[in-house]
């Protein structure tokens, strides 16, 4: 494999970073409105991307980067009055992060590559039991849209 762009891939971290924030963001506006059955799913996949965006933060400080924080507040795609709609909203924020890993993959190679592949993964998988079905390239985005 050649050698990667530093400055690319220190984008792509960041970019996964700033993508774990507004998930943490939007699983707090997710763990808010899901019914009691649902709550213990929720509080998991809010401390998973809390774990990743720490991570994330110390990879940029290994890069030699200084680590974007957090916004204030996120726009939510959509209204999220009920549970139903949480559920959609975690279904989405899983389907933006694993869009940012498979960046993260394109743009990394070794150890780093391999977790990106590894989040991309987790991801993906969280996204299927929220939406109770999966997609034929998870963090593909292109690819998604030639599947419907």
């Amino acid at each position: 494999m050649s050698a990667v762009d530093a400055a690319g891939q220190l984008d792509a971290v960041q970019a996964a970073l700033a993508a774990e924030h507004a998930a943490v963001y939007g699983y707090g506006v997710v763990g808010g409105r899901v019914g009691d059955d649902q709550e213990n799913e929720a509080a998991a996949a809010h401390a998973a991307h809390r774990a990743r965006r720490d991570s994330l933060e110390r990879t940029v400080r290994d890069l030699g980067g200084e680590p974007s924080a957090a916004a204030a507040a996120y726009a939510l795609p959509f209204s999220v009055p009920d549970a139903a709609a949480a559920i959609r909203l975690a279904a989405v924020l899983e389907d933006r992060v694993a869009g940012v890993y498979a960046d993260l993959v394109r743009a990394t190679d070794g150890p780093l590559r391999l977790d990106a592949a590894g989040a991309l993964r987790e991801a993906a998988v969280r996204a299927v039991r929220w939406r109770g079905s999966g997609v034929a390239f998870p963090g593909l985005a292109e690819r998604a849209a030639d599947q419907d």
